[in-house]
């Protein structure tokens, strides 16, 4: 099979795994920098081209698209779409997962366990959004905050009305919700592939800190999840449309609560805490589903 990556950086790890595991099974990988891309958009003609070359004969198409460049990302992901090559991820399930607040609606619309969370345009209601969310301490994240960076806890209401009115000021769309206390600073990963739950971490931030990212100093091991918390996995990926998912969660009095929906989940660190061969997983997967034309969407949406 001839697998398309789209990738900036190749030498990553997530990166580096999937092409030696994908040439390890005999298929062809190419990585492909998706910003150098660039696109004939005639009627029924859909076609790529890179490096003066067109991307033609790919069977399956990994999209590794850096949050910051979501959007270019998505339009070249699009293009393979059109031309009938299978994506491991959809663009408009990738699309869904990165719009932070239409990826809670739509978790909400599924029952999907979350934090009481708001949100607003208008500075002047601060004091009814730290209402609703049950008041201090809470968590404000930016929409566009990748790893951890772009969140904040104000600790008191005070602390958490200038943080919020600050961001007003600035223009700034935020999220404020709900802070889990009895999470301690930890969280779990489940890494989802298809229907199944492939590997799972635990989470802990350095002392002090309330994010458990592992690229802000975190440190994880294996877990077991309950039941419960495979459920809502599983459902939170299908209600994204993703294929392959890594979804964050917290464990609350409450039962397992989704914070965040990965498409480009890593692979070092659940590979390292679990000991389970993600990268093998994924490619069985495309192995299994990579067919021509078997794009839901076909680039539309």
């Amino acid at each position: 099979m001839k697998i398309a990556l789209l990738t900036r950086n190749p030498k990553l790890y997530s990166h580096k795994r999937l092409m030696e595991t994908a040439v390890g099974r005999g298929h062809d990988i190419v990585p492909i920098d998706y910003l150098r891309c660039y696109m004939n958009i005639t009627s029924r003609k859909p076609e790529l081209r890179y490096m003066g070359e067109k991307l033609e004969g790919f069977e399956a198409v990994i999209p590794r698209i850096a949050a910051s460049h979501t959007f270019y990302g998505l339009a070249v992901l699009r293009q393979f779409e059109m031309m009938g090559v299978y994506p491991l991820n959809e663009s408009v399930a990738i699309g869904r997962s990165r719009d932070k607040l239409r990826c809670l609606q739509l978790l909400a619309r599924d029952g999907v366990g979350l934090p009481t969370t708001a949100f607003a345009n208008d500075a002047q209601r601060t004091d009814e959004i730290l209402n609703l969310v049950g008041g201090a301490p809470v968590v404000v994240k930016l929409l566009e905050g990748t790893q951890g960076i772009g969140v904040v806890l104000g600790e008191t209401y005070k602390s958490a009305k200038s943080v919020i009115e600050a961001f007003h000021g600035a223009e700034v769309n935020i999220l404020v919700q709900e802070f889990i206390q009895e999470a301690e600073g930890q969280d779990i990963r489940a890494f989802v592939v298809g229907r199944k739950i492939v590997a799972a971490m635990e989470r802990t931030g350095p002392k002090g800190e309330f994010r458990s990212n592992l690229h802000r100093g975190g440190t994880a091991v294996l877990t077991e999840l309950s039941v419960a918390e495979k459920s809502m996995a599983l459902k939170a990926a299908q209600s994204m449309g993703l294929n392959v998912a890594g979804v964050d969660m917290l464990r609350s009095k409450r039962g397992p609560m989704v914070m965040e929906v990965n498409s480009s989940p890593g692979l070092e660190g659940i590979e390292d805490a679990s000991g389970k061969d993600v990268a093998k997983a994924i490619l069985e997967f495309l192995e299994r589903n990579a067919k021509p034309g078997r794009t839901k969407t076909r680039g539309n949406g």
